[in-house]
């Protein structure tokens, strides 16, 4: 099989921007975004293990790559997170998230990120990595 599962879009997770979220400037903390960001690619990610038909396992966040913010994000932004597998190590699996604003009757990309999981193991309280793809 391929290092790479196909690329289909599939959303993850809509959010509504609301103002307790907002910076001092008024637009969304970056830290708002990265959290969903993170949950959309869970999600985005246990979608494509379900897909390929692998076992469903725990997947943890390992790294959150290329953060890009192309515009601000507003109060009252509907956010798509849309999401989109990419490489697949013997662990680990790469999702890449795109964040899109709807704005008076237009889409927006505002950002985008690679999101890094792997699978694991849990015993008790210790963690172990194991094939994303099963054993």
């Amino acid at each position: 099989m391929s290092d790479n599962l196909p690329g289909s879009r599939y959303l993850a997770l809509k959010a509504l921007m609301m103002p307790r979220e907002t910076n001092a400037y008024g637009t969304i903390f970056g830290g708002v975004l990265l959290s969903y960001i993170d949950q959309a690619g869970a999600v985005g990610a246990h979608h494509a293990v379900a897909c390929a038909g692998w076992p469903q396992q725990p997947l943890v966040t390992v790294a959150m790559n290329r953060v890009e913010f192309h515009q601000p994000v507003y109060v009252g932004d509907l956010l798509s997170f849309w999401t989109e597998p990419g490489r697949v190590g013997t662990t680990s699996i790469t999702i890449h998230v795109i964040v899109e604003a709807e704005r008076e009757g237009k889409t927006i990309k505002v950002t985008e990120a690679d999101v890094t999981f792997v699978a694991i193991e849990m015993e008790g309280e210790s963690r172990r990595p194991v094939p994303v793809r099963g054993e």
